[in-house]
């Protein structure tokens, strides 16, 4: 083959190379409640078999800090919330006494309810001191009897034991100075603690108690602490906003709601 023949070869194929159009790699960041943690990386490891393009990157902690990293610019494109709240406060289309600094980060019309979870009361392997009902727990705590580990303030859990504490007209603080309260900064720290017998019991979701395998004594009703709604939004400044969408649709298939209620969310169907 002469030279000038070697070389419009050479340069077909870099024109051939050049046209073919070159798969780029999707990385979806989504940022969910710690108490999803089990349940969305299943659902990442089905999603990218079916999505080979696409690699999804998880940040899981409490949804408060996660909406104080959103706020202060952190990549996201997906936020899932364990509460209502963190979600409002990141929502201009939220009452402005909850989104009470104008932020605005959901993308409009992509915001959904996607699970629902149980607040439940745990107790240490053995239930040494024979906790059986939130009520036995509240008089305990009367009377300085137990050692409760529940979640911060600012974490969804924790506000949730707060109402809890309120229905029985316990006070959080006397408490805590008391000896009574431990905290932990999420679900996941709080699971610990019970885990580990540190402390008599703990509040936290059904579904972590299910993951961890600990004995569940009583489940909060909606009277002491309401609804346990995890909202779930697409991000406006998401840099993958087709992507997170599509990804935030795959969270209501068949598939994926199987995976929730195989560790006891709720799926809550997609409103049309």
């Amino acid at each position: 083959m002469n030279i000038s023949k070697l070389f419009s070869l050479v340069l077909a194929m870099a024109v051939l190379l050049t046209a073919a159009p070159a798969v780029a790699d999707t990385e979806l960041v989504v940022f969910a409640a710690a108490s999803m943690t089990e349940t969305m990386n299943a659902i990442k490891t089905m999603y990218e078999e079916a999505h080979p393009d696409v690699t999804v990157v998880y940040n899981f902690d409490s949804s408060g800090t996660l909406k104080t990293q959103i706020q202060e610019g952190a990549d996201c494109d997906v936020f899932i919330s364990a509460a209502q709240k963190q979600m409002n406060q990141l929502d201009i289309a939220s009452d402005p006494s909850v989104n009470t600094e104008s932020l605005d980060f959901v993308l409009q019309g992509s915001r959904v309810n996607l699970v629902e979870n149980q607040v439940t009361l745990v107790v240490a392997e053995g239930n040494p001191k024979n906790i059986t009902t939130f009520d036995s727990l509240a008089e305990k705590l009367k009377n300085h009897e137990v050692f409760l580990a529940m979640g911060n303030a600012d974490v969804p859990v924790g506000q949730y034991t707060q109402k809890i504490l309120a229905y029985y007209h316990l006070d959080e603080d006397e408490l805590a100075r008391a000896g009574c309260i431990t905290y932990g900064s999420n679900v996941k720290e709080v699971t610990t603690q019970v885990s580990e017998s540190s402390v008599d019991c703990g509040v936290i979701y059904g579904t972590d108690a299910y993951s961890a395998g600990l004995t569940v004594v009583d489940a909060a009703t909606a009277e002491m602490c309401g609804s346990v709604i995890y909202p779930a939004a697409v991000l406006r400044t998401s840099k993958n906003p087709e992507a997170a969408q599509a990804f935030l649709d795959y969270l209501f298939t068949e598939e994926a709601a199987s995976v929730f209620a195989s560790v006891g969310f709720t799926p809550i169907p997609k409103a049309e």
